[in-house]
């Protein structure tokens, strides 16, 4: 219900202003529940700690997407096989940072 509602609200700020679409979506409330799920468990801040540096250096290839994906669409792809094409790159660049990561 809340995430329906999160898309709901996002999805009408975003066709009247852009960017203040764009600030709600950015915002990450999934990584905000699970720091204070996480941290209402234990009381552990290591794991939670651990966690946010990960997120950190995973948005960054999911960034890619946000690229590709307008890009594609500005050179009149398919809506569908900019995101399915756009997604297939970001997943590359997913794998590429976590095999970065291992070293």
């Amino acid at each position: 219900l809340i995430s329906a509602s999160l898309i709901a609200l996002i999805s009408e700020v975003g066709k009247r202003n852009s960017v203040m679409g764009g600030v709600l979506a950015s915002i990450p409330l999934t990584s905000f529940l699970a720091f204070i799920w996480m941290y209402t468990e234990n009381k552990n801040v290591k794991p939670i700690i651990d966690l946010s540096k990960d997120i950190f250096w995973l948005v960054i290839p999911s960034l890619i997407f946000f690229i590709i994906f307008p890009i594609l669409l500005k050179k009149g792809i398919n809506f569908y096989f900019a995101m399915l094409s756009s997604t297939v790159v970001m997943i590359i660049f997913y794998y590429g940072m976590m095999e970065l990561l291992k070293k």
